[in-house]
């Protein structure tokens, strides 16, 4: 009778290691699945930022020249200046 009585034990332990083992991977699964979906958002985000980086070095870019122009017009406008000065 000993052996009879392990045997529905046994089975009972393996459908709880089952069932266990089966909860373990659908929550593993839906984890992934989440953080494909946050990988894919992050990338989304990434891209965004790029762009964004991009046009702030473009408007960066346009400003240097901007005020290297005006530096140059205010230095060209000062040795006028002195020369109007010097002459006298």
């Amino acid at each position: 009778m000993a052996g009879s009585e392990s045997a529905p034990a046994e089975a009972e332990t393996e459908n709880h290691l089952s069932s266990l083992i089966y909860d373990i991977s659908n929550e593993a699964q839906a984890i992934m699945e989440n953080m494909l979906k946050m990988i894919a958002e992050i990338n989304q985000n990434s891209a965004v930022i790029e762009e964004e980086i991009e046009k702030c070095k473009g408007s960066a870019i346009e400003r240097k020249t901007a005020l290297d122009e005006e530096r140059d017009h205010f230095q060209k406008a000062a040795y006028a200046v002195l020369d109007m000065l010097n002459r006298d």
